[in-house]
């Protein structure tokens, strides 16, 4: 006998257990009308992940309870279905040690109004962005559950990269592997896990079904991209990424092969864009914000991030602000206003000279005697990002900020200046993949919010923060393709300075860096939250001192 699965690849709010609850009551009704007797939805999908701390707190814990009996409720007048969903279960905080506290990250099944069966994650991954350890304790036994004839394996996220779950699942008598799964984007991370459920399989001889949360939830976004694998290993099943889906497989009878609708794999810089946009959006979404403001320079960063602002909201809530300075080019200001016409935002002019020349006034007795150095070009931003935040007390809208990774790396940015803002929407992206997606974007209208929305001055001109005459970022900065390379192999790779240079870096560059890279964590603490797309961000993933001598 065939049997049909849906999985529910639902974007969740964390804390909306019964907003939660809802979106899985109507995508189950859909699934059961369509002739689904299983359907699967993402890890934790009751409270949404990651929850963090809410997790230690007993009211929190106790809502989760409240909502799977009244999700099991609901569906109770559908005989034959079986719903597995993701909740947290034990007690919250009630003493100073954690650890004393039994809590479990739990898959329950649901069928005619009540837990048949439950399941609890037996690998808690503790790196990245994960801290699974802090707030969970392993559980160590196999679930296996019957659904017209078919006995099905359970196993949550990480048990499913390694292969003692599986194999105790298979042991217990499994004839197919469901795994419910909550895993944050970074660029080809779809690959990965593929390659790596593959694995399962091959060590089991059992097809796999791969549940996956889509949606943002502050830095990481989850893509989506459910899939399943038959008993040979093959992609029999694959949902789009980064929207919500149905994906419906069917199991033969023969216990072995799946079928069901393919998407295809975005290429890198697709997948980037449209990881930035869902991030936005749900970041501006989920909050309550009415719309977004930024400050927009004519140069090719706060381009790029107007342009994912209006293929994530929309143009009616995005707003641009030109703070041209006196060292702003005519080009600046052209450039400025031929994008804004392209993509349809509201757009203002608030010259800044005048403030500037009164701040130094204010302070001139104060700088007596003292040469002009980067403290006049950071008044400027520290000018633009006062207006900005002024804008934004008064309207609502939330400031993005428009700082790349290498310039969060190196410092190359200004406190309370252009890193004024509530959300940093690049902040994971290093400048030459700036570029790349500024020429993806104009080659691609993925949104339908207007073709080739950054005039090609923007891109192609040296890169300037134009606090000073004639500044070019590479004045003091390596050539963007060297300060890249050595960022992402030192920073993101953990590789040391003497395997830098033994490949051909030069000295300076590398120990120029690096020095940079450290002198500056106090600056990356006090930034606002931003978009995390590779494996390491400057963001959870990354939890160096402030206070640090170490060199190497």
């Amino acid at each position: 006998m065939t049997l049909k699965i849906s999985v529910a690849q639902l974007n969740l709010v964390v804390g909306d257990m019964m907003g939660n609850a809802q979106k899985i009551i109507e995508a189950a009704r859909a699934a059961y009308a369509s002739g689904a007797r299983l359907v699967l939805t993402p890890e934790l999908s009751i409270c949404g992940y990651a929850a963090e701390d809410l997790l230690l707190r007993p009211a929190f814990i106790q809502a989760c309870d409240e909502a799977v009996t009244v999700l099991a409720q609901a569906l109770a007048g559908l005989p034959g279905l079986h719903v597995v969903v993701g909740h947290p279960v034990g007690g919250g905080l009630r003493s100073r040690s954690v650890s004393q506290v039994q809590r479990y990250n739990r898959a329950s099944v649901l069928s005619e109004g009540r837990v048949v069966v439950s399941y609890d994650k037996q690998e808690l991954p503790n790196y990245q962005v994960f801290d699974e350890r802090r707030y969970f304790t392993p559980g160590n036994k196999a679930c296996v559950f019957e659904v017209q004839g078919t006995r099905v394996g359970l196993l949550i996220c990480e048990d499913a990269w390694f292969a003692h779950p599986a194999r105790q699942a298979c042991e217990a008598g499994a004839q197919v592997l469901a795994v419910l799964n909550a895993s944050p984007f970074h660029v080809d991370k779809g690959h990965e896990r593929e390659a790596q459920m593959r694995e399962r399989v091959q060590e089991t001889g059992l097809p796999l079904v791969y549940a996956h949360l889509v949606g943002g939830q502050d830095e990481v976004v989850f893509e989506g991209r459910s899939f399943a694998l038959d008993a040979q290993g093959q992609v029999a099943a694959r949902a789009p990424g980064f929207v919500e889906a149905a994906l419906s497989v069917t199991l033969e009878s023969d216990g072995q092969r799946l079928q069901g609708e393919v998407c295809p794999h975005d290429d890198e810089d697709a997948q980037l864009w449209h990881a930035l946009v869902l991030g936005i959006r749900d970041y501006i979404g989920k909050n309550g914000f009415p719309g977004v403001i930024l400050g927009l320079s004519g140069g090719i960063d706060s381009a790029l991030v107007l342009a994912l602002a209006v293929d994530a909201l929309g143009a009616d809530k995005v707003r641009a602000v030109m703070m041209a300075s006196p060292y702003t080019q005519d080009i600046s200001w052209i450039d400025s206003r031929d994008m804004v016409a392209r993509l349809k935002v509201r757009y203002d002019e608030i010259p800044i000279a005048e403030l500037f020349a009164q701040f130094r006034t204010a302070l001139a007795a104060q700088f007596a005697g003292l040469a002009e150095d980067t403290t006049e070009e950071n008044l400027q931003a520290r000018i633009r990002g006062t207006l900005l935040m002024a804008l934004s007390n008064k309207t609502g809208s939330l400031v993005l900020t428009t700082g790349n990774k290498s310039e969060m790396a190196t410092g190359y940015c200004t406190l309370y200046g252009d890193m004024a803002g509530g959300f940093a929407v690049i902040k994971d992206v290093l400048k030459t993949r700036v570029f790349r997606l500024a020429r993806w974007r104009n080659a691609h209208d993925p949104y339908s919010t207007g073709t080739a929305p950054i005039p090609e001055r923007i891109i192609t001109r040296p890169p300037s923060a134009e606090l000073r005459p004639d500044q070019k970022d590479q004045d003091s900065l390596p050539e963007y393709e060297v300060l890249d390379a050595i960022i992402s192999r030192y920073m993101e790779n953990d590789e040391g300075l003497q395997a830098l240079m033994a490949d051909g870096f030069e000295r300076a560059d590398v120990e120029k860096v690096v020095r940079l890279i450290r002198l500056n964590e106090y600056k990356r603490r006090q930034s606002p939250v931003g978009i995390r797309v590779t494996h390491r961000s400057f963001g959870k993933d990354w939890r160096y001192p402030i206070t640090n001598r170490f060199r190497s």
